[in-house]
């Protein structure tokens, strides 16, 4: 919310300079986001008026201009701007004025005419960015005044950063309301009395949708001149909350906007057919609206609609069909209430956030519709003159808004703000906030009660929407009262060691893990483009958002991949060519009716396996690499022995023969693979990718280390090669051994894989070291050579493999 600091202090003008007032406003929790001039830094510039104009010499495109500027001389002044003419008053600079930019207006010559000053557009002065002609001011403005005076140029604008829950403060009256009752000042606002109707002239409406428009009102205006000029008043505390002059009738609109915080609308009376209809939009409607946008309208959206057609969108904007313009004479001006989940999201789900809006999704005040209409039409008349119908009010009372009353205990207010505030305190606060304030009888029902026993029953005013529970009217007291007065005590908290158990790892052991492995963690969001995720995982059911924020973000994740590989070709468009992540997170799985969120831990690696250095050659990192990284992450819970990695040629998003499954007694906690190459070439990556995810429970509990004995005896390996069908992984191997061998065995090791000459087609040579040893006693040859004898002889019987000649 952006206005005037003068306009403020014609409602309320507390004895305080504009940085305490802005510090007071902040500190009630209507944050001031900044304090910015109205206009440019200048002087020496004062209301002139063209007295005489005649054509340059030597120049077509420049006149020289004689201007009165109430001197005892008229001065000449050479002039360029189109709209120049004798009659006109315009801002002047004089010789030695000093205007925006460190401009400096000097006695000078152009095209050899000497010229005496400048005549000033908005540009010049800093109250606009852009301006196609001179400044035009009324013609009762006085000859000679200072502009800082006349414009009241003295003042500042202040914005608001507004919190959602506090939409009584969008307009003027709203913020002087607060000022008001923060120094206890009265508030002086416009008469809003009635206007005498001059015209029966009225139009039907009907509310087909009462529950998301309770409470219409309008009326017709005939006769008005559209082409009537803005007062420069009103235009100026226009531009000094950002809005632009747009002509008369939307001018007062939006002034009422700003003023009373209704947002309005007025209708060519010619341009509609037959009454007013508030109902929702039928299915296949479109509607073109005022910025020459056409949408396709929805049956959840409502609409302002006449006999024949949707004519605008409720609460957002104007249809352009029915919108008032220069050969406009009568109109219908309309104020309504919506109510405020009628509205929301439906503004941005057409890509739209307007004024209007943006108030009736943090709600307005149900009792605000006449008042605004009145002060509108009043407005309109002293501006474009016309003749007024009668209100046309329309309600369904029973779908309005009711203030529920609040109770509220004064023994309640000292607990949470650490102040007792007296009772007649309290009563004054809430009863100059709007409220209204009756006593009512404690919870035990004591006769004679002390101030600690007070109760109040409290109904908060009609247009603040966020006053529901006894905390609220707390937080109304706190801040009124003053946050600095509030005592500052520190918290007693009684402390406790805690136990931690040494079974459980902490996610910062493993991210440490990886970010010493050369990972980077990554976050990205939860929300992911459907179109990806049933690439990665179509066999996963993902939630849809019912309201996105783009396409692209319209699924929860079912895999963390999708957010990876995005960040993944984010880097890589980089020339980043090295890219290793991880991510820890949720994925939202959808287990019939339920949403399951998992917590895991992904990774992504790409690109050279270690960064550029002299002391390694480059490599590209491999299936391996990853499927290694992630083996030292299972290490970490001491049950290495205790998972298997599987084969997996069926996961359609990771490259067969290049992929894993990952289980834990069985039980399947996680993959691993090689992007598939076809999904690799439609995502536009450049280069092998290399993919994990695992369950974040599995790698959070571990197997405290024990002690085993040290064997005082060497051990002794044999090495040996065996030959089997190529489908066979080594997993299958080492399980074989491990149950073959005795518990002289101690460590196997795959240390070759060859297939090629030599090798039959179709088989494949596994070198293995065997590691054995004895607690007791040295082995002696006969006892290695009976151990490796029978582990061959079972790897024969279940495997098929034989050793290699």
């Amino acid at each position: 919310m952006k206005f005037s600091e003068k306009w403020l202090r014609e409602w309320v003008n507390p004895d305080i300079d504009t940085e305490a007032l802005a510090h007071q406003l902040t500190m009630a929790g209507l944050e001031v986001d900044a304090i910015e001039p109205v206009a440019g830094a200048f002087d020496k510039v004062v209301v002139g008026e063209v007295i005489g104009l005649e054509p340059h010499p030597d120049a077509d495109k420049l006149r020289v201009a004689t201007v009165n500027v109430g001197a005892d001389e008229s001065l000449q002044i050479v002039c360029g701007a189109a709209n120049v003419r004798e009659g006109l008053r315009a801002p002047t600079a004089l010789v030695g004025a000093k205007l925006p930019g460190d401009l400096k207006i000097k006695k000078s010559k152009l095209r050899g005419v000497p010229s005496q000053g400048m005549l000033c557009s908005e540009k010049e002065l800093g109250l606009a960015d852009s301006a196609e002609g001179l400044m035009e001011l009324p013609d009762e403005a006085p000859v000679g005044e200072s502009i800082r005076d006349y414009l009241q140029l003295d003042d500042v604008t202040i914005e608001l950063g507004l919190t959602p829950n506090r939409g009584d403060c969008l307009s003027v009256a709203g913020i002087a309301r607060e000022v008001g009752v923060l120094n206890k000042l009265s508030v002086a606002g416009p008469d809003l009395g009635a206007c005498t109707a001059g015209i029966d002239a009225s139009l039907s409406v009907k509310l087909e949708a009462a529950g998301a428009c309770p409470q219409y009102a309008g009326r017709v205006l005939r006769g008005i001149n559209s082409n009537a000029e803005t007062p420069l008043w009103l235009a100026e505390r226009l531009r000094r909350s950002g809005l632009r002059s747009l002509g008369p009738v939307v001018d007062v609109t939006n002034y009422v906007l700003l003023e009373l915080g209704q947002p309005m609308h007025a209708f060519d009376l010619g341009k509609l057919n037959g009454g007013i209809r508030v109902r929702y939009a039928n299915t296949g409607e479109s509607l073109t609206l005022l910025d020459e946008q056409t949408i396709e309208l929805d049956s959840e959206t409502l609409v302002i609609a006449d006999e024949t057609a949707p004519v605008a969108l409720a609460g957002i904007m104007g249809g352009a069909a029915s919108a008032v313009g220069e050969g406009t004479v009568d109109i219908f001006l309309e104020s309504a209430y919506f109510a405020p989940q009628a509205i929301a999201g439906k503004a941005r789900g057409y890509g739209l956030h307007t004024d209007s809006s943006h108030r009736f999704e943090r709600g307005v005040d149900p009792q605000l519709q006449v008042p605004a209409l009145e002060r509108a039409t009043a407005l309109l008349q002293a501006i474009c003159g016309g003749e007024a119908g009668p209100v046309v009010h329309v309600q369904q009372a029973d779908r309005l808004p009711v203030r529920a009353p609040v109770r509220l205990r004064n023994a309640r207010i000292g607990r949470i703000l650490g102040a007792d505030i007296a009772g007649d305190a309290v009563v004054d606060i809430l009863a100059r906030l709007g409220m209204g304030v009756q006593p009512a009888d404690s919870d035990e029902g004591r006769g004679a009660r002390g101030e600690e026993e007070l109760v109040w029953e409290v109904t908060p005013p009609s247009f603040r929407f966020d006053i529901n529970l006894e905390v609220d009217l707390i937080e109304e007291l706190g801040r009124i009262y003053g946050y600095d007065n509030l005592p500052a005590s520190r918290p007693r908290i009684s402390l406790a060691m805690g136990a931690r158990p040494e079974t459980r790892l902490k996610p910062a052991d493993y991210k440490r893990l990886l970010v010493d492995l050369g990972y980077q963690e990554a976050v990205t969001y939860s929300f992911v483009d459907p179109k990806l995720q049933q690439q990665l995982d179509p066999q996963g059911t993902a939630l849809m958002l019912a309201n996105p924020i783009s396409a692209e973000m319209a699924a929860m994740r079912t895999s963390l991949w999708p957010g990876l590989l995005q960040t993944a070709l984010y880097n890589l468009n980089r020339q980043q060519d090295r890219v290793l992540l991880f991510e820890q997170g949720l994925k939202f799985v959808l287990q019939g009716s339920e949403l399951k969120q998992e917590p895991v831990l992904a990774g992504l690696l790409s690109g050279s396996l270690l960064p550029p250095q002299w002391g390694s050659p480059a490599r590209q990192a491999d299936f391996f690499d990853c499927k290694g990284h992630v083996e030292q992450l299972l290490a970490r819970t001491g049950q290495s022995e205790q998972f298997r990695f599987e084969p997996d040629d069926n996961h359609p998003a990771l490259h067969p023969g290049q992929a894993a499954v990952i289980r834990h007694n069985d039980r399947l906690v996680g993959r691993l693979g090689a992007l598939h190459p076809g999904l690799q070439q439609q995502l536009g990556l450049s280069q092998r990718v290399y993919l994990f995810e695992i369950e974040q429970a599995i790698l959070v509990e571990r197997r405290l280390p024990a002690f085993a004995p040290l064997s005082k005896y060497p051990s002794i390996r044999r090495d040996i090669a065996i030959v089997l069908d190529e489908n066979i992984g080594a997993q299958k191997v080492k399980d074989c051994i491990e149950k073959a061998g005795s518990g002289w065995l101690k460590n196997i090791e795959l240390f070759d894989v060859y297939v090629g000459e030599g090798i039959d087609s179709g088989r494949k040579s596994l070198a293995l070291g065997l590691t054995l040893q004895d607690l007791s006693r040295t082995l002696k040859d006969e006892d290695v050579e009976s151990e490796i004898s029978t582990i061959l002889t079972a790897l024969d019987r279940e495997l098929g493999a034989t050793l290699r000649e």
